[in-house]
């Protein structure tokens, strides 16, 4: 009796022992775990071990299943795939390390190789993707089809379920109370991609967006992340056409992660064990840069260092005084480039070497125009129209949304609330805006420089300006991305300054007009994809 009570106690124990491991040491981080994989002929099935199971079509590399604890959370119509699938073209190959605890997919075409691999005991799906040349349909993505029916949680800027139909192309959607959604609205900058998802009930499915360096765009580029309709779609944009500022990125892009939960937001994935996959393209040896601070920052405003070349792209936040640290860089020769909020104030060529730190000295800010004295000035330098009226809003709205203020036209007197002066100017919705302001007699009597700075233009269009009814000279046209923007989400382009000097024969002493309207050699599509511009400042220099 008394040892049967013995063993039974020790058989308790052992079981609470087990219990509290299990608990301290989760099945999701157990990466010695076995991954189960079966070879169907035509399919792959993944099991992870931790509830995650997928499926892989060997003809194409489209995952058609995916479920987590026996839910299917892909399209029950639609599979999931890299760019737009790959068709009959692919070639898909697989194998698990000698301890099985890892499996690799490779799906390969001629010109792309796309990874996927997962380890036992965690329910994520790591990605990488190696191009040598863009895909036909010139978008690089990874778009994970899901079940809109389970997956009903989703931001609600890209959220199209409910709509009326489609009022611009067929990507920007309406509603009967004159809201508006689209998969371009309420996207993260660049920089600021980590990890997002979409949810349901005890479920969650959330993209992990790795590495950026081959992705083009720089620090403030948005692209699409999430859509719902029918499915809910969860994207990767690595490179796209979508107001698009410099040339695509090839090489490997990632790595990055499909990453599956009960519906709690999870860490973004530690992606380092992937070094020794063997994935092409991958760089183990790299470089880092060191700035010391920088002279001549205005306190009012985060700057960016941004690295840059044809191979590939990086940024950091500096700190208050100007210093920042940027590791991890493919050895390479680079244009850092020092930005005020989004405006470009300082660039020089920086050397990175694999192994070694670059270290800069504190350099001194030489470009930032609001250190001109300036008569008046409407908005910041600051490469965005975030200060002005309706700017906030063009990330996460249609600018026709009726939430928005009325676009105008608008008379603007200098001093008024910034916000009263347009983000967006319009040929065909909001001109002329006009600018009234005085000057006293000394003013009037001399030569002055206008300035009119904008983020980005669309269909070619750009300033004519007429002071007191005398017109200036047209300027040429900027160069910007060949594609929509401010109707997508975006005031991002090249910025650009149009100056005029103003002779003192248009200026009266007391109050000054001048009108702006835009002009194009291109037609217009209609009322908001019609010639025009962001704002960014419009001043009068003394």
């Amino acid at each position: 009796m008394t040892g049967r009570l013995a063993r039974k106690t020790v058989c308790m124990l052992l079981v609470m022992l087990m219990i509290a491991v299990s608990n301290f040491f989760p099945a999701s981080t157990g990466y010695a775990a076995t991954v189960y994989v079966t070879d169907n002929g035509s399919t792959l099935v993944v099991n992870t071990g931790a509830g995650l199971v997928y499926t892989v079509n060997k003809d194409n590399g489209d995952i058609t299943s995916c479920k987590l604890n026996g839910t299917e959370l892909n399209s029950t119509s639609k599979a999931s795939h890299i760019s737009s699938g790959l068709g009959s073209a692919a070639n898909v190959t697989w194998s698990t390390s000698p301890s099985g605890s890892t499996v690799q997919i490779t799906v390969t075409t001629d010109t792309l190789t796309h990874y996927y691999s997962s380890r036992g005991g965690e329910n994520i799906i790591y990605m990488a993707t190696y191009i040598t040349a863009e895909p036909s349909v010139g978008e690089l993505r990874y778009i994970f089809r899901g079940n809109g029916s389970v997956l009903t949680s989703v931001p609600a800027n890209s959220n199209n379920r409910g709509t009326t139909g489609a009022i611009e192309s067929s990507d920007v959607y309406g509603y009967s109370n004159g809201y508006t959604t689209s998969k371009y609205y309420g996207n993260d900058q660049a920089k600021d991609l980590t990890i997002r998802g979409v949810t349901g009930s005890g479920v969650g499915v959330f993209m992990a967006y790795g590495n950026r360096e081959k992705s083009s765009g720089g620090p403030f580029f948005r692209d699409i992340q999430f859509q719902s309709g029918g499915d809910t779609e969860v994207y990767n944009y690595m490179n796209s056409g979508h107001a698009q500022t410099e040339g695509w990125r090839l090489g490997l892009h990632g790595p990055y992660a499909l990453v599956f939960t009960t519906g709690g937001t999870p860490g973004v994935p530690d992606f380092s064990w992937m070094s020794g996959l063997e994935l092409k393209g991958w760089v183990s040896s790299r470089g880092n840069v060191v700035l010391n601070g920088l002279s001549g920052m205005d306190t009012a405003y985060t700057y960016t260092i941004g690295f840059a070349n044809s191979t590939a792209q990086y940024w950091v936040n500096t700190s208050s005084g100007g210093s920042a640290v940027k590791s991890g860089i493919i050895p390479g020769t680079y244009t850092m480039t020092v930005y005020k909020g989004e405006l470009a104030v300082y660039s020089e060529n920086v050397n990175v070497t694999a192994g070694a730190t670059t270290t800069l000295n504190t350099r001194t800010i030489n470009g930032d125009p609001s250190t001109a004295s300036s008569i008046w000035r409407i908005g910041n330098w600051d490469g965005t129209p975030r200060e002005l009226l309706n700017g906030q809003t063009i990330a996460v709205r249609h600018p026709s949304d009726s939430r928005n203020p009325s676009w105008g036209p608008v008379t603007y007197a200098v001093g008024s609330a910034t916000n009263k002066f347009p983000a967006v100017q319009f040929r065909a919705q909001n001109s002329p805006t006009a600018i009234t302001f005085s000057l006293n007699s000394t003013q009037a009597a001399a030569a002055h420089t206008l300035n009119i700075g904008i983020t980005t233009a669309y269909n070619n269009g750009r300033p004519s300006v007429t002071v007191n009814g005398h017109a200036l000279s047209n300027p040429a046209a900027s160069s910007q991305p060949n594609s929509r923007s401010f109707t997508i989400g975006t005031y991002r382009g090249n910025n650009t300054t149009f100056s005029w000097s103003i002779p003192s024969s248009y200026l009266v002493s007391g109050t000054n007009t001048i009108s702006i309207t835009p002009i194009s050699g291109s037609s217009d599509l209609g009322t908001w994809l019609s010639a025009g511009w962001v704002y960014d400042c419009v001043e009068l220099l003394n």
